[in-house]
Order: structure tokens, then C-alpha cells, then sequence
């Protein structure tokens, strides 16, 4: 593929070609132990040994759920040296579901940490594919561990043979609009992927990547990999602890998720801190506001920098430039891929820089398609993937997000973005957190409300006045309650249908006044 060296046919060698290229250099670090390419590699053998014994027939769905923890490596890995496909679970999901995404896939074996082991028990009943279930870490009672699993394994096990578009990984949507949707993955896919990322976010043998993230995601697993680069995996949600740990190990990466960012960003303590070796700041998942990426690298004179993708895009499709970022945008597409605007309604081509619709996105990184349909379904005929997100090509082939197409709505037939309305409320001191979502009006069809986050002392009636005085009267919120926090999902993402459909049954805004259209109009 133009742009990118040759990849790995299956998934398990970029550990493999690591291992083989590095074997004494440090893959993982957690809580202060670190693991070998080539150690981390014979581990995933062994386990891969034994599960082939567990699942003998070849194509089997193998679950892996846990936090940060060397061991989820090992057993996504291991899925595929097995002749088997990995399915990613969140492990911050609760009982039901998990018990739909396991469902969904057809599991059939699970590695999961001992949080969710105790969930699966609630609801290992009505899970009659799920045959086997592996304890990552130490042991808590009778359960198999993965430590045992492999210490049983055969040691002349070789990998089960796999070509480049056979599925290697089962990636679940984030469920935001809905139940998750399962997304079949190639070895090709993924290791493409892997290359594309670590080619755009400057990682090489030399990166030390501190993983400030609450889960292990296999986009930050795999592109390491690829780049030979060490790991650090620190789940906790304390930034300043995690910058100490990034220059404790002399990162030179530090990813993290926005909310994480942006409270770094507003957290008095930033002053005293200091990032010694770190050289770029890396923000995925959502949208990172534009005052954290300048408050960030004002303060520690580093780039901030993010990028967008899909579970459907294996995942990423755009990356900032790392050293010279524009904040408020993901960037331009990573190498071999390909991305357009259409018209929401007529669905046309948009070639006008600027010109607002719907994303679409192809390249080989682009999913086979959604389990339960043949290969292309879930894709236009031609390869096109439908994003479902409203968003901008600027000139320089920046792409610059507006909204999930679900989450905008019409106010009097004026279109509004809720992300437009939250930062016009995030541009105000006194607000530190905000989510905009529509409510049904039974003049104007929707308008605005909102959930906020204020400093101590802030007023909400103050707050809206003064922002609502600078929108025009069809983007104005008309309805607010202040919270002590916004309610996320596990990978850090708002989930605004479900906080509207919560205070759209309670129906409290509907007593208000309209809103006149002359106002700030």
C-alpha cells in the first residue's frame, strides 16, 4: 500500500516480528514490573497452546475483557495464534451488557479480569455458548487462571495458519445511539492499522508510550507493537500522577482521553506540574476542548494533538500532525485512506472546503462489515463507510468534527449541533463540564437543554443569560440543571441520548417560557 512498508499476514506477529527484532527490550510496564517482547511472546504461545486444546475447532470467538493489564495482550494474541478471533469487551460494562455483546458474539471462551468474572456469574445461566472462563491475574478462588492455563500448555505448538482477510478481531461499537453492533475485523485491518497509526503518531523503537487510559485499546496495543516501542500502562484517573509516572519512565508519548485532559487542564495543581521527556500529548475517543489543547501546551510546551476513527476503521482514519497540530481538529487522513463529505439529504459529494455533512471513509483499515451479514455489510457498494458524523473538510484537507448526525436536531428548521451550544457554555469561567441535548417542544418542534458542571459560587441563571445572549435564539439552551459530574460511559464518551431520554421522562422543562425569536436573533 502506497505510503506504508509491508505488514505482518496475521495480527499475533507484530508481537511475534517485535520479539524477534527486540527480544530483551521492555514490551509492557504495570505497576512498576516490566515484561520482554520476547517473554511477552512465549507467553502468548503457551496460551495459545492451551486454548487450541479448550477450542479445538479453528474460528472459535475467545472474549478478552480487562483493564490495563499486560495479560489482556496476551490474550488477544494468543486468540489469533490459535486459529481463533478475539472479541473486545469493555470491562467496565455491567451484567446485561455483557451479557448482550458475549451473545451478539457467540463466545465461547473468556479471558476476564476478576471484576468482571463476578459480573459473568450473575448471568453465566443464560450464556449457553460460553464454555469457558480464564482469570486474568492472581487467583481468587477456584477458578482457572491464565497463569495455569499456560503453565500446562505444550511447548511444540505452532501458530494455526491465517491469510490476511480472514477475521482476526471482533470490535464492539460504543453503543452510544444504541446497542453495540459487532464489527468483524481482518489480520489486514488491524495490522495495516497498526502501521498507519504508528507511522502518524512518530512511534518507533525509541517511544516510550504512557497509556494513561481507564482500558486497554488494542489501537494503542497493536501500533506499539508495530513500532517496537515500550508501554506503560497507568489506569489511574489521577493526571498528576500520571504525569509523574511518565517522567519516571522518560515517556516520550503520553495518550489519555479528553475528559482526563481537559481536568488536567482545569486542575489547579497544573502549574506545579512538568513534563521532563514527553514530547507529544495525545487525545483520542472524543473531542478534546480547544481551551485544554491551549491550556496544555501553553503550560508544558508541548503539542496536543488528536485524531478520529470508528470501531468500524480498525480505528483510526485521521491524525493531527503531531509536532504542528490545529486544535479543534483530527487531523488529515492517515496513509491510504480516503475521506469525503455528503450531502445529509441528497447525499452528493461536498468538494466547497467547509461545506457541513455527513463523513464517509475508505481504506484498507475499513471493516469487513458487521457480524451477522456477509462481507460489505454496514459499507456503500463501492467501499464508502457512512460515519454518522456531521463534520468539515477545511482547505488544507483538515477534518474538523460537528456532531453525531443523531445528536443534531431542528429548532424552528434552523439545524443545531449540540457541540456548537456546549462551547459557546465551556467558553464561560464559571463552567467546567457541559452536555447539550434536544427536547421535544411542541412549537418549535426541539430545543435546547442541558446538564452543567459549575465552578463553586457560579449561578446558572447567570450562566445562561450570558451565554444565551451571544446565540442566536434557536441555538439558546432553554432548559438547565447543574450536576457534580456528567455521567460517562467506560472509554470516556457522554452518553447524550441516554441523559436526555433520563430528563425527558421527568418532563420538568416543559413549564417554561418560549423563547422568542428576536431574542439575540
Amino acid at each position: 500500500m502506497a505510503g506504508l512498508p509491508p505488514v505482518p499476514v496475521r495480527v499475533d506477529a507484530l508481537l511475534s516480528e517485535a520479539a524477534a527484532a527486540h527480544p530483551g527490550r521492555t514490551a509492557v510496564i504495570a505497576e512498576g514490573r516490566g515484561i520482554g517482547f520476547a517473554a511477552l511472546d512465549r507467553k502468548v504461545t503457551a496460551v495459545a497452546s492451551a486454548l487450541r486444546e479448550l477450542l479445538p475447532e479453528p474460528g472459535a470467538v475467545v472474549a478478552t475483557a480487562s483493564v490495563l493489564h499486560p495479560d489482556f495482550a496476551v490474550a488477544y494474541y494468543a486468540a489469533a495464534r490459535a486459529g481463533h478471533v478475539a472479541a473486545v469487551v469493555n470491562p467496565l460494562m455491567r451484567e446485561e451488557a455483557l451479557l448482550h455483546v458475549l451473545t451478539l458474539s457467540g463466545a465461547q471462551a473468556a479471558f476476564v479480569d476478576a471484576t468482571v468474572y463476578e459480573r459473568l456469574a450473575a448471568v453465566r445461566d443464560r450464556l449457553p455458548s460460553l464454555r469457558h472462563i480464564v482469570l486474568i491475574g492472581p487467583a481468587t478462588g477456584q477458578e482457572p487462571t491464565m497463569d495455569t492455563l499456560a503453565a500446562g500448555a505444550a511447548t511444540d505448538f505452532a501458530p494455526v495458519p491465517a491469510a490476511p482477510d480472514d477475521v482476526a478481531v471482533i470490535q464492539f461499537t460504543s453503543g452510544t445511539t444504541g446497542l453495540p453492533k459487532a464489527v468483524r475485523l481482518s489480520h489486514r485491518n488491524v495490522t495495516v492499522n497498526a502501521a498507519q497509526i504508528a507511522a502518524a503518531h512518530k512511534l518507533d523503537g525509541d517511544a516510550v508510550a504512557v497509556n494513561h487510559l481507564p482500558t486497554y485499546h488494542p489501537m494503542h496495543l497493536n501500533s506499539a507493537f508495530r513500532a517496537g516501542a515500550t508501554q506503560v500502562l497507568f489506569a489511574g484517573p489521577d493526571p498528576a500522577e500520571a504525569v509523574a509516572a511518565a517522567n519516571r519512565y522518560g515517556a516520550t508519548h503520553f495518550y489519555s482521553l479528553p475528559v482526563r485532559l481537559a481536568r488536567l487542564a482545569a486542575d489547579p495543581s497544573l502549574e506545579g506540574l512538568r513534563l521532563t521527556t514527553v514530547k507529544r500529548i495525545a487525545s483520542g475517543g472524543s473531542g478534546l476542548p480547544v481551551a485544554a489543547a491551549r491550556r496544555l501546551t501553553q503550560r508544558f510546551g508541548i503539542p496536543v494533538f488528536q485524531g478520529y476513527g470508528l470501531a468500524e476503521t480498525a480505528p483510526l482514519t485521521h491524525s493531527d500532525d503531531p509536532d504542528h497540530p490545529v486544535h479543534g481538529s483530527v487531523g488529515t487522513p492517515v496513509a491510504g485512506t480516503e475521506c469525503r463529505v455528503v450531502d445529509i439529504d441528497t447525499r452528493a459529494v461536498l468538494t466547497e472546503p467547509d461545506a457541513v455533512g455527513e463523513i464517509q471513509l475508505r481504506g484498507p483499515q475499513v471493516m469487513l462489515g458487521y457480524l451477522g451479514g456477509p462481507d460489505g455489510t454496514g459499507l456503500e457498494p463501492d467501499g464508502w463507510f457512512s460515519t454518522g458524523d456531521a463534520g468539515r473538510v477545511d482547505a488544507d484537507g483538515r477534518l474538523f468534527l460537528v456532531d453525531r448526525l443523531k445528536d443534531v436536531f431542528k429548532c424552528d428548521n434552523f439545524l443545531v449541533a449540540p457541540s456548537e451550544v456546549e462551547s459557546a457554555l465551556l467558553g464561560h469561567a464559571a463552567v467546567r463540564e457541559a452536555v447539550v441535548f434536544d427536547l421535544p417542544d411542541p412549537f418549535s418542534t426541539a430545543v435546547a437543554g442541558a446538564l452543567l458542571v459549575l465552578r463553586a459560587g457560579a449561578s446558572l441563571e447567570g450562566v445562561l443569560e450570558e451565554v444565551n445572549s451571544r446565540l442566536p435564539y434557536y441555538q439558546q439552551v432553554r432548559y438547565a440543571e447543574t450536576v457534580g459530574t456528567i455521567p460517562r460511559s467506560g472509554n470516556g464518551k457522554i452518553q447524550r441520548r441516554m441523559l436526555r431520554d433520563q430528563l425527558v421522562e421527568r418532563g420538568a422543562w416543559q413549564s417554561l417560557p418560549a423563547v422568542p425569536e428576536r431574542a439575540s436573533a
